[in-house]
């Protein structure tokens, strides 16, 4: 098949698409929607901002030259900046497909998926995922919305309480949940090259750490480069604290000691917490309209909130 009987094609399928069917990009998942299509070209708009961009034919055809050109399919990652579009619009032919574990776009003969998102499916089948952050993040802004956290020191010790343990929870549970969505992200991002998504950008980042090796071979490395072992030996912490537990010195004779008081979560009611969350479960079922979506997305905004807080920072590399 000519790339001119594949873009005739692709034409057809995205002129049989709902109106407001909406595609989203492999790398950066971003909604968009095609608001045109023409000869030459296809006009999307992207959700999140409204922005319109033109997707040229012959940038499809570039796509289709090189996932035609190597039976392992194309790697998306090799795409352009801002390119990731095309690899969803050409999904929507049934001879391409899009493997974003494997991160390649290729042609097939058998049936394949698209990047299209049913909205309405979507809507219809969402239901509460079975995860501690969120049973906690809406437990969180159930108590953000009972107090006024503007001015801590004038609320009660008890719902102070109750907020710094759900805080605590909340962060423990979004860390767990951040470094299960690292490790798959880990396998998808390449070349240290950042990738959008429609709160922020991640990148694969090398972490530098460093241990000694065995302490004579170190010692006899310097010697030779000429540095006296006294400059580079030291007192060992562990060895000073064997020496007290056999002496009568005491800590305060070689710690310089100094004492901070803490915060620190004894105890968490389980049992309550299940309670009070149950009811705000049925409270949110039972809720219809803009009330309720209201509800749902701020607690999204609160979970995207602690993903920034607790992210790890971006470089080509951290030296510790």
């Amino acid at each position: 098949m000519t790339f001119s009987d594949s873009w005739y094609r692709l034409i057809d399928e995205l002129d049989g698409l709902s109106e407001g069917a909406t595609l989203i990009t492999p790398l950066s998942h971003k909604r968009f929607r095609i608001d045109d299509v023409q000869e030459q070209r296809v006009v999307i708009t992207f959700e999140d901002t409204d922005e319109k961009r033109p997707l040229q034919r012959e940038q499809f055809e570039t796509l289709y030259r090189r996932i035609t050109d190597d039976s392992d399919g194309f790697e998306l990652d090799r795409l352009p900046p801002d390119a990731d579009p095309y690899p969803a619009v050409l999904s929507l032919h049934p001879r391409f497909e899009i493997d974003e574990d494997a991160g390649v776009i290729t042609e097939t003969d058998g049936p394949t998926s698209t990047q299209l998102l049913d909205t309405d499916t979507e809507s219809e089948q969402r239901s509460e995922p079975d995860l501690d952050v969120y049973a906690d993040s809406l437990l969180l802004v159930d108590a953000l919305e009972r107090h006024d956290v503007t001015t801590l020191s004038e609320m009660e010790t008890d719902a102070l309480v109750n907020l710094y343990t759900l805080l605590s929870d909340v962060q423990r549970n979004a860390n767990d949940l951040r470094q299960d969505v690292a490790n798959v992200l880990l396998n998808r991002l390449h070349h240290d090259r950042p990738v959008s998504g429609p709160f922020g950008s991640v990148q694969r980042t090398t972490r530098r750490n460093r241990s000694l090796k065995d302490e004579d071979e170190v010692l006899a490395k310097l010697e030779d480069a000429g540095i006296d072992r006294e400059r580079v030996t030291g007192i060992d912490r562990s060895k000073v604290d064997d020496a007290l537990e056999v002496t009568d010195l005491s800590e305060a004779d070689v710690y310089d000691i100094e004492e901070s008081e803490y915060v620190r979560k004894a105890d968490v009611d389980e049992e309550v917490k299940e309670t009070r969350l149950q009811g705000l479960k049925e409270q949110l079922a039972a809720t219809e309209g803009e009330e309720a979506e209201e509800l749902r997305q701020e607690i999204e905004d609160l979970e995207g909130r602690i993903d920034e807080l607790t992210s790890f920072r971006t470089g080509t590399e951290v030296h510790e």
